[in-house]
């Protein structure tokens, strides 16, 4: 390009005996490396720039490069510590005024095996939802265990849908063999812990347990929720009671049927009806059509009428 600046590409090509295509490359690195630059006099032509002024021109884009490269990394820092205060706020072990709020199985099951550990007189349950995960199951055996053998009073409440699933039913017998108090109800408060009355573990959301828990010792909010578990537990059935009959109950109606019939006549939808009960909605049309049968009702509308003619509701 020195000797010969006017010339093209074919003509360098000839020249240095080289294939055009590895010219076109060469001369756009000798372009990237600003060591040729577009020719004002001849349009189309490149002039060679001094290496001396090309390096002074690289050595300025390079510094550019590190200023902005150097900014960026300020910009992150600040970005950084904005991440680290937001998730000090919202972190899923974040003590707020007395609570702590736990998200993740990981996070609450670690959460309950301190408390178990802390245990001194008396863990009080509520598991609604009729048929427990084993994996729930899995993971509350040996703290039960361990609770019961040091003396702690357990009690538990299930719903009575739970007679209907073998392995959780097995599980409530196992705690009565070792001590524990359990009973069932056609319908129960939201799930719920109590730990010696000082300290409360609930759902954050009972219609979506997989959104966490909330660990709370303020006594206002525990002292309530002991009330509610307290007040559910007196008219709950021991689980080797025989169900009410006679005067406490029509012929033939059982606890669920009498709770399904009151839900129902509040307006509650059997898909929602079903999930109060902790049975499956098959199991809720199937006991609302034997029910419309025995009051020789035609419709929903119908059975409520007569059922409450009869003193059933």
């Amino acid at each position: 390009m020195l000797a010969c600046p006017a010339r093209g590409v074919a003509e360098l090509s000839a020249r240095l005996s080289m294939p055009e295509s590895q010219v076109r490359d060469a001369l756009d690195q000798l372009a990237d490396s600003e060591l040729l630059r577009p020719s004002r006099d001849a349009p189309g032509t490149f002039r060679v720039v001094s290496p001396e002024l090309a390096l002074e021109a690289a050595l300025r884009r390079q510094e550019q490069e590190l200023l902005r490269r150097q900014q960026e990394l300020v910009a992150q820092r600040a970005a950084a510590a904005r991440a680290v205060s937001e998730y000090a706020d919202q972190r899923p072990l974040a003590e707020h005024e007395g609570s702590v709020r736990l998200v993740g199985l990981d996070a609450i099951q670690a959460q309950l095996e301190a408390l178990a550990r802390e245990l001194s007189t008396e863990c009080l349950s509520v598991m609604p939802g009729g048929a427990q995960s084993q994996a729930s199951l899995d993971a509350s055996r040996p703290l039960d265990e361990d609770a019961m053998r040091r003396g702690i009073s357990l009690l538990t409440l299930y719903q009575n849908s739970v007679r209907n699933d073998a392995a959780t039913f097995g599980y409530a017998r196992w705690m009565t063999g070792l001590g524990g108090q359990v009973r069932t109800a056609p319908v129960l408060p939201p799930r719920l812990l109590v730990f010696d009355r000082k300290v409360a573990v609930v759902p954050i959301d009972p219609a979506n347990t997989r959104r966490g828990a909330l660990c709370t010792r303020e006594p206002a909010i525990v002292a309530n929720l002991v009330a509610l578990f307290e007040q559910a537990w007196e008219t709950a059935v021991p689980l080797g009671a025989d169900t009410p009959s006679g005067s406490d109950a029509e012929p033939g109606l059982s606890p669920v049927e009498k709770e399904l019939l009151k839900l129902l006549a509040t307006g509650l939808t059997d898909e929602t009806a079903a999930k109060r009960l902790g049975v499956s909605l098959r199991t809720v049309r199937r006991q609302m059509a034997a029910l419309m049968e025995r009051l020789d009702a035609s419709s929903r509308f119908e059975a409520g009428l007569k059922a409450a003619r009869l003193g059933w509701l």
